[in-house]
């Protein structure tokens, strides 16, 4: 009964729009949760304060959800098939960005999900979770058996590389579960290392105060002259995605609309982006990834760029 639920989970995310899918038993994660403690402990994570305050929870899924008993872990494909070549400006925008917000698009499916769990177990309890939850979803989307974390820290699959967004439910219901991906396909690859032009990473590690991604997005605090170039980056960096041989030679298209790119982002040029103003930015970017950095944040990565 359970592995025969467990396929009409899976037959019904599928139906919502996820192309990945497994499932993993919600258990204690040790050894990752030695590793978390080690990279904030060796200032890893920079001034990402929040990934502190709640590492308990990413290290212990019961801290989190003390009845949590299954993780079904989901991915959806984001690859929209352009890249920087095809905006007419030389400044930078992540692909993952151009569309909406992830965070929202990946959501309502999951709570869709986990509503059509409770039409046929109504007692069953859990939580629709994206990457602001605390949780550590590369971990469980590997226990999943979707992918393994390569070199650039990210989550690679064999169909769709590292294109992929993830979300968890996590439920109070014991479920058939996957098998673990254990295998490690990047080999003696070492694209995303030697490609990225901050040396942000290292094998499976990376440096968030060199990262581009964290410069750009994350970090609050103006740019110091002497700092680490941009790369005419204004928003995330691909670098270590764009050269990986899993997303040159796997990559599929995505069909949904939501991760195309707004009109702007095409065709605007540089004077557009330098000329850019804060009701500008919220008409723009509303709905959009993009809000993170906030308007301060993206005005002061093109200053820095134009400079």
């Amino acid at each position: 009964m359970k592995k025969d639920f467990s396929d009409q989970i899976k037959s019904r995310a599928i139906e919502l729009g996820f192309e990945k899918i497994g499932i993993t038993k919600a258990e204690p994660i040790s050894k990752e949760k030695e590793y978390l403690e080690s990279w904030i402990n060796n200032k890893g994570h920079a001034s990402m304060e929040w990934v502190v305050k709640r590492k308990k929870e990413r290290g212990d899924i019961h801290s989190y959800f003390q009845d949590a008993r299954s993780v079904i872990s989901v991915g959806m494909n984001y690859y929209n098939g352009m890249n920087q070549t095809d905006l007419k400006s030389d400044y930078k925008f992540s692909n993952y960005a151009w569309g909406d917000d992830y965070h929202e698009v990946l959501k309502v499916r999951l709570i869709s999900l986990l509503e059509w769990i409770q039409l046929k177990y109504p007692d069953v309890n859990g939580l629709a979770c994206v990457d602001t939850s605390p949780l550590m979803e590369k971990v469980w989307a590997q226990k999943a058996g979707l992918g393994w974390q390569g070199k650039h820290t990210n989550l690679i699959t064999k169909d769709y590389g590292s294109w992929i967004f993830l979300g968890e439910l996590v439920i109070d219901m014991q479920l058939h579960y996957d098998l673990p991906f254990e295998e490690d396909l990047c080999g003696t690859c070492m694209s995303c290392i030697e490609a990225c032009p901050t040396q942000a990473l290292s094998e499976y590690e990376i440096d968030s105060e060199k990262c581009i991604s964290y410069k750009t997005i994350e970090c609050r605090e103006e740019f110091f002259q002497d700092e680490i170039q941009l790369d005419n980056w204004i928003y995330g960096c691909d670098i270590c995605q764009e050269v990986c041989p899993w997303n040159i030679k796997f990559n599929q298209v995505t069909q949904k609309d939501n991760f195309y790119p707004r009109s702007e982002i095409l065709k605007w040029e540089n004077i557009d982006w330098e000329n850019l103003n804060e009701s500008t930015f919220k008409n723009t970017f509303k709905g959009s990834s993009a809000k993170r950095a906030k308007f301060s944040g993206l005005k002061r990565n093109i200053i820095k760029n134009s400079r």
